[in-house]
């Protein structure tokens, strides 16, 4: 069955089982898909902790549902920022959520505070300002894009009230690369070892999705997963994960050429009939993406034959490589206009 944004049941009808009467793009989200990738991350931690990383509306999954259906088999979440954590809240996810962005003001952390969030906190500054809320310190490893580097941690560390302090973690830039994750990882121990000389029973995360992939000593007390919910490994690795999403655009119009126009481009050869689909740049595809005859139009494209609904994403890897991109921003621009609906 399929269910609409709202959780109200959709009827489904044509071959495919999802074609509706709108205008706006079709996304597809199969929650099944979502909950294997989920048992399959569960299974490579065993009982270590489960963050989901949801942020980015899920990678454009839809966080709330996305959240909801895998709550029972994470220990918590992640998101970029405290908006996202709130509107977990509000769509009644109760586990610990993770703010990946350090504080930037107070109004950070007095919303932090109204909706339960965990903080990550990255200097001494942030650290004074998300006083009174559980936070995490983020530790820079070699990424070189959020935290304290080492020498920094100590009075950082010492900034932080240990009854706030939840823990320490990190983030791995290129998991597929021995040399770094390795010299990352040494770091990190450093790191690890320091926050838990103050406070024993802290958590310490370094591995996201390629991190969980790379080996048990990366692993440490938990790991965030993001990439491979959504049914895709990261780059340099293989998982047994299920795609979760397929978008598809239907069809506007079937009519014979006129001229030599195919959209804004001068048509390759001469068409007998072209159909117009109704998705374009406006809805997340690249306009050099490659789906009909020319480039896409702001929100439509054109092509030869007339499928009343046409898959335009269904892997978003091989997408994503034809388009000299990866798949974590074709699946976050995927969704940009599109009615989600849920195959439960």
């Amino acid at each position: 069955m399929l269910y609409g944004g709202s959780g109200r049941a959709r009827n489904s009808a044509a071959a495919a089982g999802i074609y509706f009467s709108m205008q706006k793009t079709l996304a597809v989200v199969d929650l099944k898909n979502l909950e294997y990738n989920a048992r399959y991350v569960r299974g490579i931690l065993g009982n270590r902790l489960f963050y989901a990383v949801v942020k980015a509306n899920a990678y454009g999954h839809g966080a709330a549902m996305a959240a909801q259906t895998i709550e029972h088999i994470a220990d918590g979440f992640c998101v970029a920022i405290v908006d996202e954590g709130a509107a977990l809240r509000l769509a009644g996810i109760t586990k610990p959520i993770l703010v990946f962005t350090p504080p930037l003001g107070a109004d950070d952390v007095l919303r932090a505070k109204l909706y339960n969030l965990t903080l990550t906190v990255n200097s001494t500054y942030t650290a004074r300002l998300a006083r009174g809320l559980p936070c995490f310190i983020k530790v820079n490893t070699g990424m070189n894009r959020l935290g304290c580097n080492l020498p920094e941690l100590k009075e950082v560390l010492d900034a932080v009230a240990e009854e706030d302090l939840q823990g320490v973690y990190s983030h791995l830039y290129a998991p597929h690369i021995e040399a770094a994750r390795e010299e990352q990882l040494v770091l990190f121990n450093r790191a690890e070892e320091l926050v838990k000389s103050k406070k024993p029973n802290t958590v310490a995360h370094l591995a996201a999705s390629g991190g969980l992939l790379a080996g048990e000593k990366f692993i440490k007390d938990g790991a965030r997963a993001g990439i491979l919910l959504y049914g895709y490994p990261p780059e340099g690795f293989k998982a047994g994960v299920k795609p979760v999403l397929s978008v598809y655009a239907r069809r506007v119009q079937t009519t014979s050429v006129c001229g030599r126009g195919a959209g804004y481009c001068v048509a390759e050869k001469q068409y007998g009939r072209l159909s117009t689909y109704r998705l374009g740049y406006a809805d997340g595809f690249l306009r050099a993406s490659a789906l009909g005859v020319g480039n896409l139009c702001m929100d439509s494209f054109v092509r030869e034959g007339g499928e009343e609904l046409l898959p335009v994403l269904t892997d978003a890897a091989r997408l994503a490589a034809k388009n000299g991109t990866i798949c974590y921003e074709t699946l976050c621009a995927a969704t940009r206009r599109a009615e989600i609906v849920y195959r439960q």
